[in-house]
Formats: structure tokens, C-alpha cells, sequence
């Protein structure tokens, strides 16, 4: 079953960031000259006195935002991650992660998924790379209800927050009252053959690579894990016991990725073998986002496919052909 889709995240995080807004003086939207991108300027119409346009200065505006951080304001950042986290990684590191200062970098157009943004748009080590930071928290929401009960958390935590959004719309999850916990793993579809973990937006897709997989006659385990970092060992743990063998699938490299970050957590509380099916080291095209499903093995057809060759395989398996 292909589930439905619903709202850009783009727009999720403009309509929330807006809300939170409304709800606490505190909130700031710091823009780099994206606002109509990432939605942004619904808070820029709402509350114009709160809307700084930085201009295509991104580390001058992640130092700003620590600032205001630190004045008592709760900055969120609106700009693709490329300008969110790789151009500012020095400001980030040295004025937000290092201070714990409590800015919230909620970063657009993660992944694969940006449009005709074009390939050096596509970062898709972010989560390596945030996760890697002391200090630094890292979510990735899986939909639009869970966007928005991120956002709302992170409002409330008092500290760097990183939040991965992909650009385009994405498959529903989650029905609306779901709430999010962070630091928690949350079981989507219970299974006894195989445990499959994800996060983000992949999640949907996975739940639908298990309805093939079970057609199939495979009864898949799957995991969504939102909160990256903090991990939570002990889901990953009972995710692993559950089946004895373990497969992370992500839109994003799997160098130091949600893969790594399981593979890490196993090896050291609960040595279990995982398969990563995910990015490779390469840099990716750009094309439409079924064509980039396809391309790099990520679409529901493709994930079951290669999920079959890795349980009929006791090597790994790095093509999905």
C-alpha cells in the first residue's frame, strides 16, 4: 500500500514556525534571502518586526543568531542546509554547539529531494556531520505531524537544535494527535524476520517496501527513529533482539550517517550484523524525485529488492540491480 501524501514540509515549517511565533515573543525567524523557499515569509507577514533578512550571508547570520540567543531570544534559521550547516559549520561549531547556544537550525531542502535546486544543493551528509558535534541535537521528522511536534519541542528545549527538512511533499505517517518523543524510537510495524530502521522521510517508504517484502512472505520489523542524537540504545537494542539482524535505510550517505550511528550502537551493547542500504560515496544528480528513487535504490520497489538480496547474501550487497 503506497501511503498518501500530504503537505511540503517547506510549508510546514513556515506555517509552524509561525505559530510558535504567535504563541512566544521569544521566537525570531533569521532569513538568508530564501524566504519564499522555505516558506519563511508566512512569519515575515505575521510578524515583520521579528524578521531579520540576513542576505546571502550565512555566517554572519548563524553568528547573529547566537547572539540573540544569548540576549534570550530563541533564533530559527531559514535557508537551504548547504548555507545552513556546510558554509557556517565554523560559526556553528565555535558560537552555537560549543555555547549551547539555543538556536534552533531548522534546515531546508535536506537530501536528495530539491527541486531543480541542482546536485550542489544536495547535501546529503548532514546528518555526519551535525551528529559528529558535541552539544549538537539532531532530528529528522518523518511528516508533516511530526514536523510540527518537533518544531513545538525544540521551542521548548533549551539548547542547539539541528532539524532536517526535505523540500517536496512527503507521504503521511502519522495521523494527527501523534506525539513526538524525543530520544525515543518509535515501532511502526511489528515483524519477526527482519528489523528495518529509518528516519526522516524514508520512513513512509520503508512501511512500504514491508507490505512488498511481506507479500513476499517476509515479516519486516520497522523502526523510525527521529531523534538521531541523542540515540536511543536501548530501542536500537530490542530492535536488533527482536529479529537477530538488522538493515538501516536512509536518504542521506552512509558514512557516519543513521546507519553508522546504529552500527556503532550494536557493536558496542548488542553485536548484531547490519546491512546499510543508503547513499554511497558519491555526489548525486539531479532529477525528478522518482527518478533520484530509482537511481540511488530508495523507492519502496527498490529497498524490497535489495532487502531480499541481503537476507539471501552473507556478504554485504552495495548494488540494488
Amino acid at each position: 500500500m503506497t501511503r498518501p501524501f500530504g503537505k511540503q514540509l517547506r510549508v510546514v515549517f513556515g506555517e509552524t514556525v509561525t505559530e510558535l511565533g504567535a504563541r512566544d515573543p521569544r521566537v525570531v525567524v533569521l532569513d538568508g534571502d530564501l524566504g519564499s523557499s522555505t516558506q519563511a515569509r508566512l512569519f515575515e507577514d505575521a510578524y515583520p518586526e521579528r524578521y531579520y533578512q540576513m542576505g546571502i550571508a550565512e555566517q554572519n547570520m548563524l553568528g547573529v543568531a547566537a547572539g540573540m540567543a544569548k540576549a534570550g531570544l530563541v533564533p530559527f534559521i531559514s535557508t537551504f542546509v548547504a548555507f545552513a550547516l556546510h558554509r557556517p559549520l565554523d560559526q556553528i561549531r565555535v558560537l552555537i554547539a560549543q555555547t549551547g547556544a539555543n538556536v534552533k537550525i531548522t534546515a531546508g531542502y535536506c537530501g536528495l529531494f530539491t527541486g531543480k535546486a541542482g546536485k550542489t544543493h544536495q547535501i546529503v551528509d548532514d546528518i555526519s556531520i551535525a551528529r559528529a558535534m558535541p552539544g549538537m541535537v539532531v532530528i529528522s521528522p518523518a511528516d508533516e505531524v511530526e514536523a510540527k511536534e518537533v518544531m513545538a519541542w525544540s521551542l521548548e528545549y533549551e539548547g542547539p537544535v539541528f532539524i532536517r527538512f526535505v523540500r517536496d511533499v512527503t507521504q503521511t505517517l502519522f495521523e494527527p494527535g501523534h506525539r513526538f518523543q524525543f530520544g525515543k524510537v518509535k515501532v511502526v510495524r511489528e515483524g519477526s524476520d527482519i528489523t528495518l530502521i529509518s528516519t526522516g522521510t524514508q520512513t513512509p517508504r520503508l512501511l512500504d517496501a514491508a507490505d512488498i517484502l511481506a507479500a513476499a512472505g517476509i515479516d519486516a520489523h520497522v523502526v523510525h527513529m527521529p531523534t538521531i542524537k541523542p540515540i536511543d540504545a536501548a530501542g536500537v537494542v530490542e530492535a536488533a533482539e527482536k529479529t537477530g539482524r538488522v538493515i538501516t535505510v536512509e536518504e542521506h550517505t552512509v558514512i557516519g550517517g543513521l546507519g553508522g550511528a546504529v552500527a556503532e550502537t550494536l557493536s558496542e551493547y548488542r553485536p548484531t550484523r547490519v546491512d546499510r542500504i543508503g547513499l554511497q560515496d558519491i555526489y548525486t544528480e539531479s532529477a525528478t524525485d522518482e527518478e533520484l528513487l530509482d537511481m540511488y535504490c530508495l523507492s519502496a520497489e527498490r529497498v524490497a529488492m535489495r532487502v531480499q538480496k541481503l537476507l539471501a547474501s552473507d556478504v554485504p550487497v552495495t548494488s540494488c540491480d
